[in-house]
């Protein structure tokens, strides 16, 4: 017995995938063009209730790091490293979330490994 696809069933099936490589390609660019986006981009943290302040560029580079001098206590050197610490790893959990929630936004939520 063979068997056989009703004839409506797999017609344009080249069109279809020339739609979805179109579809592929345009969610390409857009990723490409938000990574841009956000590497141009300047996060900044605080902690210690602003006693450290630390400014990263998108591309979790530090670009400018401030100290009040209150926090800067010569008896306790390894609270103001916590503190110098906690700022720079907020900062790069903002920017590691704004990336996620603005590449999902473009992915549908779709989970792509190795694009962010």
């Amino acid at each position: 017995m063979k068997a056989r696809i009703p004839r409506n069933i797999g017609g344009g099936g080249a069109q279809n995938m020339n739609q979805m490589i179109k579809q592929a390609q345009k969610m390409q660019d857009q990723i490409t063009e938000l990574q841009e986006d956000i590497e141009a981009r300047e996060f900044s943290a605080t902690a210690g209730g602003g006693a450290v302040e630390v400014v990263l560029t998108g591309k979790k580079t530090i670009k400018s790091l401030n100290i009040k001098p209150e926090a800067v206590d010569p008896e306790d050197v390894e609270m103001l490293q916590d503190l110098i610490i906690s700022a720079i790893n907020e900062a790069v959990n903002n920017i590691e979330s704004t990336t996620e929630a603005e590449m999902g936004k473009i992915t549908g939520g779709v989970s792509l490994p190795g694009l962010f």
